[in-house]
This record gives C-alpha cells, sequence and structure tokens, in this order.
C-alpha cells in the first residue's frame, strides 16, 4: 500500500483522486490545495507518491516540484494536467516530476500511471487462473 499526497486546487478533483487511490488500496495521507501546502505536507509526511497538479493558486506544481524534488531527489511525482499544458508538463518533468496524467482521471489512468512508476503495483494479467486440459479430458 502506497502512502499518496493528493496536490490540486479543486476540491472535486481532490476528492475524486481520493476515492480512485483508495479503490486501488493505497492510503490518502493529504490533500493539499497548492504548491506552498504540498511541500509543507511532502516534508512532515514523507508520502510514497504525489499527484500534483500545475495549476494553482498561490505556487504551482512546477515550483512545487522544483522544491520536493531539491530536498528528496528520490521522490516520486505524477503531474495532473489538462489538454494544452504540454509545455508545463515538458517543464515538470525537467524539473524532475516521473510522470503525467490527463484529466479526468479516472481509476484506470491512476492504475496504470502508479504500475509505471512502481511496477510492483501493475496489474498481472497472468494472474487470471488458467484453465489446462489434461489427458482425462480427451
Amino acid at each position: 500500500m502506497l502512502k499518496v499526497l493528493i496536490v490540486d486546487d479543486s476540491l472535486i478533483i481532490r476528492k475524486k483522486i481520493t476515492k480512485n487511490i483508495e479503490k486501488l488500496g493505497h492510503k490518502v495521507i493529504f490533500a493539499a490545495q497548492n504548491g506552498k501546502e504540498a511541500i509543507e505536507a511532502y516534508n512532515a509526511k514523507k508520502p510514497d507518491l504525489v499527484t500534483m497538479d500545475i495549476t494553482m493558486p498561490d505556487m504551482d506544481g512546477i515550483t512545487a516540484v522544483k522544491s520536493i524534488i531539491k530536498d528528496d531527489p528520490k521522490a516520486k511525482i505524477i503531474m495532473v494536467t489538462s489538454h494544452g499544458q504540454e509545455e508545463m508538463v515538458i517543464k515538470s518533468i525537467q524539473a524532475g516530476a516521473v510522470g503525467y496524467m490527463l484529466k479526468p482521471i479516472t481509476e484506470d489512468k491512476l492504475l496504470q500511471s502508479i504500475a509505471e512508476v512502481f511496477p510492483e503495483y501493475a496489474k498481472d494479467e497472468d494472474s487470471e487462473e488458467l484453465y489446462l486440459l489434461d489427458d482425462d479430458d480427451f
């Protein structure tokens, strides 16, 4: 189970991501509404993963990523963005983010993004039971 910090200025988006993260079996340890809160929460709670909105009041996601990565170069931050923010996504990756997700956020997108950063949480497609025929079936 991952400890997750969610950062987004929209309460609706924070609630939606929280719901999906918890459905995937992970724990949301804090939900911040801007970059300043994100930095404080990251330093206090040391999450395994951060989902970070790019555009926010007070401090944007790119600035927050730079600050978090400066203090913890191993931080795992996935940017959450809207269409048309490709240049900002590139800046975020250059700042140290490990990936990005396009809004709207769904459980499947979260699962895929988490699996790319933490392969041990990838859905095991081979886990379904495999029914083998033996000689008695013929």
